[in-house]
């Protein structure tokens, strides 16, 4: 059989991120998520078709996907959207940083006969353990929502663009419009009681149980204080309140407490921690930015309203729209992002660093020996160089193709000296493309009251950060926690594999208002309100202003995080009061 090897990347795409926020336990999530997009020229070289079956496989190990053509792509380099199939070949090395290798990844595809592996068969295959059905008869409907009225600058809780103009009109405790949303935002509000369980379960015999929020409290509690390390994981979808008091119970449970800035912009943290970082808000950005550069990053696929809310086509009071500021587009490939781009620059994978160097090199005054730097010509990156000395406001907008690619940190710190270096000539920001809307919160809160942004380890009574060491993945990988506590987020969707083999074997307990694919896999499902939709709650936009998140709705019967967290930390305090 004809093989090709190539460059791997996992990205989000559009209709990935809008069909996980309506249902994951569909053929439709695995339509958009089970593919492999290769240069048409790379699938004539292997001799494959559209929609023919091809096997991915990297030093993590293989997966089926179907393979479609996209001319974006250069040769030699392939993506796959995230999800548990591209979870299947992602290995759990992180250079010290917790970020696994979700990109610039060796793989090799070849054509294949064998099919498709469902939802439930990947989770099953990358947990190694049979995951319980979605509990169809505890699910919500429509009919247990409550609420009337028009509610006007609702913030959506997507991505960390956290847009705040939303309004959302109920009839009946139903949603019956929503104006000012993208694609992502309306699967999310439209579909706000769908997958949504009505009461908490516990694994019994290989079955889902229905029991009283008192007995699976209990039941959590009991996990947490007979462990002996566990991680509490999550929390970059719920509120500011709900992240208090999971440090708290980290605290009181001599756990360790993370969250998705793990593994996306982890390596941003330790960037900043090193140099420090020149930054602006998003409305200083929109009203007098002149100069854009997005490098690594896609909003129109990851922030659908970015573009238009904050940067590119934004209208501010000083810059009036698209026509009035220039836009440079970095990456591996062509994306949505690159065709309203001034200048693209395409450059080779995992090479971010060396041309994050040459610019630095060209504004302080260097001259480039080499004819090209990263694939790019010499005289490319002069012109982007002079672009940015000579803007009157500029600001690099930076995501996953740069934090995840072989550098790392590194990359981060790059970028901040470069940054810095431009502020010498004129103003220049650098901004994080953050990606969920409470990921940047999670870093404030566990920075206020422990010193450190993630990867917290509190097992010693205090408090301590090595990402690498007491970073969520590396634990998973080593088999180190022993009981896990998973608060608004769904491994099952974004861990490798070799990880959610890990979470599968030990005491599980899922907090979350969907269900989900972890959940699937958990001992203990505690269901919750979802924050902006009938639970409120503060959160951190992604350039650290802070907003309140408003409901809009209301139910019955249904605990929310803070609720909920609160009575945990008070039964695990009477366990421990009578073990001692």
């Amino acid at each position: 059989m004809p093989q090709l090897e190539v460059a791997l990347v996992t990205c989000r795409t559009l209709r990935q991120g809008s069909q996980i926020e309506t249902n994951r336990y569909t053929k439709d999530y695995a339509d958009v998520a089970a593919v492999c997009f290769m240069n048409p020229d790379d699938m004539a070289e292997l001799g494959v078709k559209e929609g023919s079956h091809v096997k991915v496989t990297t030093e993590a190990g293989s997966v089926v996907v179907k393979v479609s053509a996209y001319k974006g792509n250069p040769r030699g380099l392939a993506f796959i959207p995230l999800g548990p199939w591209a979870n299947a070949v992602i290995p759990t090395r992180t250079r010290s940083t917790g970020m696994p290798f979700f990109k610039d990844l060796k793989a090799v595809i070849e054509p294949t006969d064998e099919p498709i592996l469902s939802v439930e068969e990947m989770v099953a295959r990358n947990a190694g353990k049979k995951p319980l059905k979605i509990p169809v008869e505890y699910l919500m409907s429509p009919a247990d929502f409550k609420g009337e009225g028009v509610f006007e600058s609702h913030i959506c809780t997507i991505c960390g663009c956290d847009c705040d103009d939303l309004v959302l009109e109920v009839k009946g405790g139903i949603i019956t419009s929503i104006k000012n949303a993208c694609a992502r935002s309306l699967a999310k509000f439209k579909s706000y009681a769908s997958e949504r369980v009505k009461t908490p379960l516990i694994r019994v015999g290989g079955e889902l149980k229905p029991v009283s929020y008192e007995e699976a409290i209990a039941k959590a509690a009991e996990i947490l204080v007979n462990a002996r390390y566990p991680l509490l994981f999550g929390w970059s979808e719920s509120s500011n309140e709900a992240t208090r008091l999971g440090v708290r119970l980290a605290e009181l449970v001599g756990g360790v407490i993370d969250c998705l800035a793990t593994f996306c912009h982890g390596p941003t943290v330790m960037g900043i921690q090193q140099f420090g970082i020149v930054t602006s808000t998003l409305g200083n950005i929109r009203d007098n930015a002149d100069l854009m550069v997005f490098w690594g990053c896609n909003p129109p696929a990851s922030h659908p309203r970015h573009f238009v809310r904050y940067s590119a086509l934004s209208k501010g009071s000083k810059i009036k729209g698209r026509a009035e500021r220039k836009i440079i587009v970095v990456d591996v490939r062509e994306t949505e992002a690159s065709r309203v781009a001034d200048m693209f620059i395409k450059i080779k994978p995992g090479t971010d660093y060396e041309l994050l160097t040459a610019l630095l090199m060209v504004v302080k005054g260097l001259e480039i020996e080499d004819e090209e730097v990263a694939g790019v010509p010499r005289e490319t990156i002069v012109k982007m160089a002079d672009m940015m000395m000579s803007a009157k406001f500029g600001v690099l907008f930076y995501g996953l193709g740069l934090t995840a690619t072989s550098a790392r940190n590194r990359n981060i710190e790059a970028a901040i000296r470069l940054v810095q270096t431009l502020n010498d000539w004129t103003l220049f920001s650098l901004n994080a493309m953050r990606g969920h809307y409470n990921v940047a919160g999670n870093n404030q809160v566990f920075s206020w009251l422990t010193g450190y942004p993630y990867a917290i380890d509190l097992s010693r009574g205090y408090p301590r950060y090595n990402p690498g060491v007491t970073s969520t993945i590396d634990l998973l990988a080593r088999g180190e926690v022993d009981a896990a506590m998973i608060v608004a987020s769904d491994p099952g969707a974004h861990f490798p594999a070799q990880t959610l083999k890990h979470l599968a074997k030990i005491p599980l307990i899922v907090i979350d208002p969907k269900w989900s694919l972890i959940a699937s896999l958990a001992d203990v499902y505690i269901p919750t309100k979802m924050v902006g939709v009938d639970a409120e709650g503060s959160c951190y936009r992604m350039d650290n202003v802070i907003l309140r998140a408003k409901k809009a709705l209301e139910t019955d019967g249904l605990m929310d995080d803070v609720e909920l967290l609160e009575k945990i930390i008070e039964k695990v305090k009477e366990v421990k009061s009578h073990a001692t």
